[in-house]
């Protein structure tokens, strides 16, 4: 590692870990005055989490912009006259991407494990939002609460892996969410991430700079993902996500 990129990494985590708590607690402080605001005055649950909603993303967008310019994100999106609500599913390959998912154009909420539920003033902001722990629950309840808030129009994000690869390497695919699209009549839109392996890596909170890439491939429509029933199109869906990736990074490992 030569001597500037040192000193460049260093700057981006010297900048990025102040920048990080104030951006944070400013958010909580903000859209918890404003939510309550919203909900006193307007009396419709409905709205109030939209703008729950709304806030988190911008929330995840001003996180993304505190790596900036040491870190780039962009989204490209590769069947733009599609229409949400999806079931978005994409690869995980570090606690960046549930930031990542602030690029997407729309109202969602994201499939989690149990463990960001636990943490502090976030974990109550996702559980209000209205975040699915498929862990915590059992799949009747998931199915359920993910076809109501399809039905309503907002979108639902899996990691299917359930962890962090750490790697560009796809770790196999569990099955929920693709039961939920079936179940729900829901159309399923692929996301593959690449570029912040690093960013940080497993088991590090240490960010190297670098550029990441969210790319929405088209998505496999309501009558398809009927036909190809939830095994099968979980391995549709991350043979997609691979190939793509292979694509983009040249098939390195």
């Amino acid at each position: 590692m030569s001597m500037p990129t040192v000193l460049r990494a260093a700057w981006l985590n010297l900048a990025f870990w102040v920048l990080f708590p104030m951006v944070t607690a400013g958010f909580i402080l903000v859209g918890s005055v404003l939510a309550c605001i919203h909900a006193l005055c307007f009396r419709d649950r409905r709205k109030t989490l939209r703008l729950v909603r709304r806030t988190i993303s911008h929330y995840g967008t001003a996180i993304l912009r505190c790596g900036w310019p040491m870190v780039r994100v962009r989204y490209v999106d590769h069947a733009p006259g599609e229409a949400p609500p999806f079931v978005y599913v994409a690869n995980h390959r570090s606690t960046s991407d549930a930031y990542l998912m602030s690029c997407l154009p729309c109202e969602a909420v994201q499939v989690v494990n149990i463990w960001p539920f636990r943490i502090p003033f976030l974990g109550v902001v996702a559980r209000i939002a209205g975040y699915l722990s498929v862990r915590e629950m059992p799949l009747e309840d998931f199915l359920r609460q993910g076809t109501e808030l399809l039905s309503q129009g907002v979108s639902v994000i899996a990691f299917p892996e359930g962890t962090r690869s750490g790697s560009r390497t796809m770790g196999p695919f569990h099955g929920s969410a693709f039961r939920l699209a079936i179940h729900a009549g829901a159309k399923v839109a692929p996301l593959a991430i690449l570029g912040n392996e690093n960013i940080p890596r497993r088991g590090s909170l240490w960010l190297q700079p670098g550029e990441i890439a969210v790319h929405k491939l088209p998505a496999l429509n309501t009558a398809l993902c009927q036909t190809l029933g939830a095994f099968k199109l979980k391995t549709v869906v991350q043979e997609m996500i691979r190939q793509h990736l292979d694509r983009m990074e040249g098939g390195k490992p």
